[in-house]
């Protein structure tokens, strides 16, 4: 029970969320609403499991947001070329596996700090964008884009049973296969890594190629709701992404974590800013509430390894 402290108070703060807005908005809890609440939040959830196998490894991930707007473009202008809506998220899949690789080999190869990798992507992919598409949005979506084929009506059921797929099965991964454990090896102690015969270097660009692939399937997923693709697509996603993570449970460190938690984590920040709206208070608070809660995960961990180190220190002094 200990190890899943953070993951049951966030459930227990969804809980109470829960429960003030059950007595004070109960408008919040409509079909309708919760319908919109899920459609919106399903590409940060796929985009947050690729972040937490990159924060498992210790590293981050801060051009997510600009990955997004381009494979959201990129499927947007597949589609309208006249090609298969097939061949739309398969392309906008491959592009984000290949900005994901480039930022897996400066970082596991070339040993630059992943923070300046993905800040300079960040910047560069959103500028190249935006010149690329003069700020234009990608319109006149074919009707076979759109739900990619399905009704929409039976939309959310496709997605949400691809996301309860997709979860557990990395979770599974994680604690189960050789290569999932590897992960978390490489982001614990990345020197006992090596010399168990683990390749961190390999690790580590795998998860950024993993990550930048379930970015190009959220993106494609998320285009194909609407008739328009807008340039400015994903714009926060990371900042987001990365509190849902770190709030449910990872250190940013690296070497803890969990999907569990980082489900529990989408759920919370989903919550939020709507339940703001509903409570009457000014949505500009979500994003200080989202920086806010990345600063207090930093500090708790900060805390965390001081008391472990200091555990350590007493115990081999005693011995």
């Amino acid at each position: 029970m200990a190890n899943y402290r953070r993951e049951i108070s966030v459930g227990l703060t969804i809980a109470a969320l829960s429960l003030v807005l059950l007595i004070l908005r109960p408008a919040y809890f409509s079909a309708e609403n919760l319908n919109d609440l899920m459609l919106a939040n399903l590409p940060v959830l796929l985009v947050a499991v690729g972040m937490t196998l990159v924060i498992l490894t210790g590293e981050i991930d801060i051009s997510v947001g600009s990955q997004f707007a381009i494979c959201s473009v990129v499927a947007g202008v597949t589609a309208r070329s006249g090609l298969p809506a097939g061949m739309a998220v398969a392309a906008a899949c491959l592009v984000g596996v290949a900005m994901g690789a480039v930022n897996g080999l400066l970082v596991a190869f070339a040993g630059i700090p992943s923070i300046v990798v993905t800040l300079a992507s960040m910047v560069a992919l959103r500028d190249a964008l935006r010149w690329g598409t003069q700020g234009a949005w990608v319109d006149n979506l074919p009707e076979t884009f759109q739900w990619l084929g399905l009704s929409q009506a039976a939309w959310p059921g496709m997605v949400l049973a691809l996301s309860a797929i997709l979860v557990p099965a990395i979770a599974w991964a994680l604690s189960n296969l050789r290569a999932g454990r590897a992960v978390v090896a490489t982001g614990s102690n990345p020197e006992s890594a090596r010399l168990i015969g683990i390749h961190t270097g390999s690790v580590v660009f795998t998860v950024f190629g993993i990550t930048g692939f379930l970015v190009g399937l959220s993106a494609a997923l998320n285009a194909a709701r609407f008739n328009q693709v807008p340039s400015n697509a994903g714009l926060g996603m990371e900042m987001k992404v990365i509190a849902a993570v770190v709030v449910g449970g990872a250190s940013i460190t690296g070497g803890r974590g969990s999907m569990a938690g980082t489900l529990l984590g989408v759920i919370l920040l989903a919550m939020i800013g709507p339940a703001l709206t509903f409570l009457g208070v000014s949505p500009y608070w979500e994003k200080a509430l989202q920086g806010g809660i990345i600063v207090a995960a930093v500090v708790i961990d900060a805390l965390r390894a001081r008391k472990s180190s200091v555990e350590v220190s007493f115990a081999r002094s005693r011995s």
